[in-house]
C-alpha cells in the first residue's frame, strides 16, 4: 500500500493540463497529446504484460517508474508541443508495463504464503490508497508551484517516480514456470488462454467492463459546475466523491463475501443512484454520485479479484493486460455516452453491463 500511495503522490498530475495551457498549447494540440498517451497504451498494454511474465514482472515495475520519471524530465527541459509529445509516448509505455503487472505480482506474492484469499482486501486497500493520496497528492503540487513553478514540480514529480521504482526493487518474487521461449511465445500463450477458455473469456469480458466505468470520474468536475457548485468549490466536492469511493473500495472484501446472486446488486444499485442523480438538482445530486461510486468500486474489487482467481500463474501479467486493453476500449463507451445523454445515459450504461459481470463474476461450482 505504501508502494501504491508514493506511485500516486506524483505533484505534475493535477497540473499537467494547466502546463500545457499555459505553455501556449491550442485545445486541439492538448487533444492530440492525449490521444497520442491512448495510442500508445492500447498498443503496449499487452504486450508489457507478457514482458513482465516472460522476463521480470518486479523488473517491470522498475521500468515503469524509470521510463515514467524520463518522461517528466522531457517535459521539464523541453516544456514545447514535441517535448509533451515525445513524454506521453514514454510515459505511455512505462504506464503499460505497471498495469496488470502489480495484480500479478501481489497475487502471486499472497499466493506464495497460502493467503491468497486476501487478495480482495489487498486490492481494495490499494484502491483506496490512490484515492486518498489525491490529497497529499494536490498539497505538494500547490507548494512547489509556489515555490518553483512547474519546473521544480517536474524534476520533483521524476524524483518520486524514481523512489517508487527504487521502492520496488525491494518487492519479492516468487519462482514461477513461464510458458515458451521467446517473448512473442508468452504473449501468444496468454491471449490464447483468453481466446479458447470461455469461463475465462467472459470474466476478462466482465471486468474490462466493469472497470471501463470508472471513467465517469473524469465528469465528476463537470458534474459539480453543473449543479450549481462555485468553481472555487469544486475540488472540495469532487474530494468528496473520491472519499466515498475511498471507503467503497476498501469494503470490497466484504463485497466479495457475497453470494453469485447478491453481487451484482450493488452494481445494480450504483447505476440506479447515478440515474437519480440525473434528475436530482443541486449540490444532492452529488450525495448520490458518491454513493453510487462508493458501491461501484467495491464491486470493481471484487471484479479483480476474480479475475486473478482465474488465471494461470505463468500467464498472469498478460491476461490481466488483456483486460485493461478491454478496459481501456469500453471506456471509449462511457465517454460516447456521457456525449450522447450526461449522467443518465452513463447509468443506463451500467445498468446495461450489470448481467455480463453476474455472469462473468460468478464463482465455478466446488468439485
Amino acid at each position: 500500500m505504501g508502494w501504491t500511495a508514493l506511485s500516486e503522490l506524483v505533484p505534475l498530475y493535477p497540473l499537467y493540463a494547466l502546463l500545457f495551457l499555459d505553455t501556449g498549447l491550442s485545445a486541439a494540440e492538448i487533444s492530440l497529446l492525449f490521444a497520442a498517451w491512448s495510442v500508445t497504451a492500447l498498443l503496449t498494454e499487452v504486450p508489457a504484460g507478457a514482458l513482465a511474465d516472460r522476463w521480470s514482472r518486479r523488473g517491470a515495475l522498475v521500468a515503469g517508474g524509470v521510463l515514467e520519471a524520463a518522461a517528466f524530465v522531457v517535459w521539464t527541459v523541453a516544456p514545447q508541443y514535441t517535448g509533451f509529445l515525445a513524454g506521453f509516448v514514454i510515459w505511455g509505455v512505462a504506464g503499460a508495463l505497471v498495469s496488470g503487472t502489480v495484480e500479478a505480482l501481489v497475487y502471486d506474492g499472497l499466493a506464495e504464503v497460502g493467503a491468497e484469499g486476501a487478495f480482495a482486501r489487498v486490492n481494495g486497500a490499494m484502491t483506496s490508497a490512490e484515492l486518498l493520496v489525491q490529497i497529499p497528492t494536490a498539497a505538494a503540487a500547490s507548494v512547489l508551484y509556489a515555490l518553483g513553478g512547474y519546473p521544480l514540480v517536474g524534476w520533483a514529480s521524476a524524483a518520486v517516480c524514481l523512489a517508487w521504482a527504487a521502492l520496488a526493487l525491494r518487492f519479492p518474487e516468487p519462482p514461477r514456470e513461464r510458458d515458451g521461449t521467446t517473448l512473442v511465445a508468452t504473449l501468444r500463450c496468454g491471449v490464447a488462454e483468453v481466446v479458447r477458455v470461455p469461463a475465462l473469456r467472459l470474466t476478462v469480458l466482465a471486468v474490462a467492463l466493469v472497470g471501463a466505468m470508472d471513467a465517469v470520474e473524469e465528469y465528476f468536475p463537470v458534474l459539480a459546475g453543473d449543479r450549481g457548485v462555485p468553481t472555487v468549490a469544486v475540488p472540495a466536492a469532487v474530494l468528496g466523491i473520491m472519499l466515498a469511493g475511498a471507503l467503497g473500495a476498501a469494503l470490497g472484501d466484504r463485497a466479495d463475501r457475497l453470494s453469485d446472486r447478491a453481487l451484482p446488486v450493488p452494481l445494480l444499485l450504483s447505476g440506479v443512484l447515478l440515474g437519480a442523480a440525473a434528475a436530482v438538482p443541486g449540490p444532492p445530486a452529488l450525495a448520490l454520485v458518491a454513493a453510487s461510486y462508493a458501491l461501484y468500486l467495491a464491486v470493481l474489487v471484487v471484479a479483480e479479484a476474480r479475475l486473478q482467481e482465474r488465471i494461470d500463474s505463468a500467464r498472469r501479467a498478460t491476461v490481466t493486460s488483456v483486460a485493461g486493453l478491454g478496459t481501456e476500449l469500453a471506456a471509449l463507451l462511457v465517454f460516447a455516452a456521457w456525449a450522447l445523454g450526461g449522467v443518465a445515459a452513463v447509468a443506463a450504461l451500467v445498468l446495461a453491463v450489470v448481467p455480463v459481470v453476474a455472469a462473468g463474476l460468478r464463482r465455478p461450482p466446488v468439485s
